[in-house]
């Protein structure tokens, strides 16, 4: 069984208040949960207005696979056009 995590550090510059911020951070844990079948939340950051930090977690039988599906969500994450990465990190346990 292989764990893949990625997490990717936001800037939101559209985000003027905490709602705001809600709004676009909901929508993208709910796009990541939807098209990929994986588990998301916001980490870090969370009383910051321009700032995230999301997560999310695959569970696989096949590294390859979770490999695979990491790498879609953060071409999810990066063409979402409220937020610009700032950093972005995966592992594997």
């Amino acid at each position: 069984m292989v764990v893949g995590v990625g997490v990717w550090e936001l800037l939101l510059p559209g985000c003027q208040t905490l709602k705001d911020k809600r709004r676009v951070v909901a929508s993208l844990k709910a796009r990541l949960h939807h098209q990929f079948n994986v588990s998301a939340a916001e980490t870090n950051y969370q009383d910051l207005v321009q700032r995230a930090e999301i997560a999310v977690c695959v569970v696989s039988n096949d590294r390859r696979h979770a490999h695979a599906v990491l790498l879609s969500a953060d071409r999810l994450v990066a063409d979402c056009g409220e937020a610009r990465v700032l950093e972005h990190r995966t592992v594997f346990y």
